[in-house]
């Protein structure tokens, strides 16, 4: 992983923090929690991730 990935927010997000972020990674993305950014975060590589998005189109 990445030393300090930037996460970002969704523009749907509203800005309520009941969201998820996600970063970029070299191999892949990061997802956490926004309410609980302590308790860590997933990584997918970027054959998941690619499969994900395509399938929430």
């Amino acid at each position: 992983m990445t030393t300090d990935p930037k996460y970002r927010t969704s523009s749907y997000s509203g800005g309520n923090g009941n969201c998820v972020e996600v970063a970029d990674l070299t191999r892949g993305a990061a997802v956490r929690d926004t309410q609980n950014r302590e308790a860590g975060h997933l990584e997918f590589p970027s054959s998941e991730w690619t499969a994900l998005l395509r399938a929430s189109k």
